[in-house]
């Protein structure tokens, strides 16, 4: 029986792991340092209270038991070392797993510029963790503001760094949530600043000018201070340095920069970008090696036309479904199909019940019928994973 193992528990990883699935055949084992799956793109639901930890994860565990077949495991461990000529996983727990097919599938973390000192005061909110320390130090500053307001009305200015989607979504969503909590208790206090900083001469680098300019008017109507075509040149405990020779005092720090691939990908030894994303061909395998394959933001990824996808979501399905597809027909010994990504839009949270987005590259949309939008789409993906891990959680329960 064919061994096929998983690294990664993410979107693409679940796609692959379901299109495997279909054949009963195999043997599949999902491994992941986490015993959730990490549904990102709500996390600023999270922060802003419309949502718990439960309605932003996936278990796991269940969702492995709640798969249609027999031969489906997950295992809760930490990947060190990767040996392709042994075709062997060695774990941090020390337990070895072998296999005849991998999908590598761990993602991506956000890269912390080495060049610019003191950092690591800042914090990475795509972590699970670090995004509920943030979320308690957020309420933690606006309950200290009204605790000192008859004594004392200090600025409290929160940066976010980063002007891509997620800095741009969870400005959006802080400054919103903040200026709700202000109104509906009437403080008197209510003088909390947020600053999103842009090294680009825009925010949303690469995306139209138009949904550029609708999510600009938004973050302005936030009260946010946009300040672009500036990076942060050293951050300091209590104020950051900017490029334009400005200093910014802060209360808190949120970067959220560049990417680049986990860190497993470091001791793999295939072809790699500068960002230790694996190239992969069209059919999504690491360069030379027939059995590897490489998915979602881990890799990185080209249409037909020779197009760089940006990671994503739509990404992340398309390649991790294409690639369970491959995997069964080379073990078939069928021809390979094509990986050929096409972006069916992008949604951008803006804070409460408003977003902005362009559909199919052809009509942007804004307000309350873009969020709506934006929940269907999140929706569609969660349902069909929550009846699998139900089935899953009364399997157990049998157990």
């Amino acid at each position: 029986m064919e061994k096929v193992v998983i690294i990664g528990g993410g979107y693409s990883g679940i796609y692959a792991l379901q299109e495997l699935a279909k054949n009963r055949n195999i043997q599949i084992t999902l491994i992941d340092k986490h015993t959730f799956h990490n549904l990102q793109p709500e996390v600023y639901d999270l922060i802003a209270n419309k949502s718990n930890i439960a309605d932003v994860t996936i278990d796991l565990t269940t969702l492995c038991m709640g798969i249609n077949h027999d031969y489906v495991e997950y295992k809760n461990l930490k990947v060190r070392k990767i040996d392709k000529e042994a075709q062997k996983i060695y774990t941090e727990e020390k337990e070895i797993v072998e296999y005849d097919y991998l999908v590598m599938a761990a993602g991506t973390r956000t890269f912390f510029p080495p060049q610019i000192p003191g950092l690591n005061n800042a914090h990475d909110i795509k972590k699970l963790h670090w995004a509920m320390f943030f979320k308690q130090s957020f309420e933690n500053q606006l309950f200290n503001k009204i605790s000192n307001e008859a004594k004392q009305c200090d600025d409290t200015h929160i940066v976010v760094v980063g002007a891509g989607l997620s800095g741009v979504e969870i400005a959006a969503e802080m400054a919103y949530n903040s200026k709700m909590f202000f109104k509906r208790g009437n403080f008197s206090c209510d003088n909390l600043k947020i600053s999103l900083v842009s090294s680009s001469d825009t925010i949303l680098p690469g995306l139209s000018s138009k949904l550029i300019s609708m999510s600009h008017k938004r973050l302005k109507s936030l009260g946010i201070n946009v300040i672009t075509n500036t990076k942060l040149q050293k951050c300091n405990e209590d104020h950051l340095e900017l490029s334009n020779g400005t200093k910014i005092y802060h209360s808190f720090i949120i970067f959220t920069g560049g990417i680049e691939a986990s860190t497993i990908t470091s001791d793999l030894d295939v072809e790699k970008n500068g960002r230790g994303q694996i190239l992969v061909n069209e059919y999504l395998q690491a360069q030379g090696h027939e059995n590897i394959f490489a998915v979602g933001d881990i890799a990185e990824i080209k249409n037909k036309k020779g197009e760089i996808m940006p990671p994503n979501v739509t990404v992340a399905r398309i390649s991790g479904t294409c690639a369970g597809k491959n995997i069964l027909k080379h073990i078939n010994k069928k021809k390979l199909v094509t990986c050929d990504p096409k972006l069916e839009g992008i949604l951008i949270a803006l804070g409460g019940k408003f977003a902005a987005g362009n559909l199919y590259d052809m009509v942007h949309v804004e307000g309350r019928i873009a969020y709506e939008i934006k929940k269907y789409v999140f929706s569609s993906y969660r349902k069909p994973l929550l009846k699998i891990i139900k089935a899953g959680y009364k399997k157990l329960k049998k157990l």
